[in-house]
């Protein structure tokens, strides 16, 4: 009586071993569009990347913003005082929003990087293919991904700036150093700004974003293949190559648009800051924060954090280029020579 449904279960276990799920898998990755693939890889490899490099994006945002108790201190010492006072998750503070804002960012980077590169090669060829193309599509790209995400960047800068006490209740019930924290989540500080200050509140600090972002994602990608094009034809596939290149690009990059960073930190988290800091960091424009921090705070605080920003970039870019080719793997995305051949053709 039993043999029937034996015989069920072999089959589908005969399914199983040749290998009819694997094929199902295949049709279904290779039925996406070529542009939704790069859409997962591109966000994958940001989530992985970000991830990676929190503790250190944390400590930068509390030097750059002059945290009371942090202005004095070194990345080793601000670090030591975290987990003292927060534990390890304190070093995570504000990834969550980071996480959730850098998936459609890098997606959305990535993408529209592409679709910007291909327009201007087809409408405006006087340009040419080469750097001056990148440069220019980084730029727009870097700008579209940054309004398309910039409050969930404000929700993350201003959970990270909190520094809270979290273990004093598991102390001696003496009273917590800090205050209590004015957010307590991502939707907490964007239902919060919305009703103090609407859309404009959401986009406090945008205008140095954006002068930021877009010569930063510009020069990133004009350095990278400028780099890249006096590299010898037979290394210019080594993961390492280009793990190199892109660092040094992302090097130089920061290193010039550093100081409109610090800008945007400062008045993104201008409202919670306390009088201890010098100065009025309610700042209209860029210009204005720019040279008020010179006046009040020194010009080194331009560069605040920035040796934190060396250090984190370069893992930051060695993982989301690892998991970017993983995910081109996996998701069996044709080379870019391939793709250009089937679209001319």
């Amino acid at each position: 009586m039993g043999f029937p449904q034996g015989s069920t279960l072999t089959t589908n276990m005969a399914g199983l071993v040749d290998g009819s799920s694997a094929r199902a898998e295949v049709s279904f990755i290779d039925s996406l569009p070529v542009y939704v693939k790069e859409l997962i890889a591109g966000g994958a490899a940001g989530a992985f990347a970000k991830t990676t490099i929190a503790p250190l994006e944390r400590i930068k945002i509390l030097l750059q913003t002059r945290t009371d108790g942090f202005q004095s201190l070194g990345v080793y010492q601000s670090l030591r005082k975290v987990l003292k006072h927060e534990g390890v998750l304190g070093l995570y503070k504000g990834n969550g929003a980071s996480v959730i804002r850098i998936i459609p960012y890098a997606a959305l980077h990535f993408m529209t990087y592409e679709q910007y590169r291909g327009w201007m090669l087809d409408n405006y060829s006087f340009l040419g293919s080469g750097p001056v193309v990148d440069l220019l599509a980084g730029s727009a790209s870097g700008g579209t991904a940054v309004l398309c995400t910039y409050p969930l960047d404000l929700a993350r800068a201003k959970l990270a700036y909190q520094v809270g006490d979290t273990r004093s209740k598991f102390g001696s019930g003496m009273k917590s150093l800090y205050p209590r924290p004015a957010y307590s989540g991502v939707t907490d500080v964007l239902t919060r700004v919305y009703r103090d200050g609407g859309v404009r509140g959401l986009y406090r600090g945008v205008g140095p974003t954006l002068a930021g972002i877009l010569p930063y994602a510009g020069l990133k990608f004009y350095i990278y293949e400028e780099i890249k094009t006096r590299v010898p034809e037979e290394h210019r596939k080594s993961i390492v190559m280009n793990l190199s290149c892109g660092a040094l690009a992302g090097l130089l990059g920061q290193t010039f648009t550093y100081p409109l960073d610090v800008v945007r930190r400062q008045m993104q988290v201008g409202t919670l800051q306390c009088s201890t800091i010098q100065g009025d960091t309610r700042y209209r424009n860029t210009y204005e924060g720019l040279t008020s921090i010179v006046r009040n705070q020194g010009w080194r605080q331009l560069f605040a954090g920035l040796s934190i920003n060396y250090i984190k970039i370069v893992p930051s870019v060695a993982v989301g280029f690892a998991a970017y080719d993983m995910m081109k793997v996996w998701l069996r995305i044709p080379p870019r020579q391939k793709l250009q051949a089937e679209s001319s053709g």
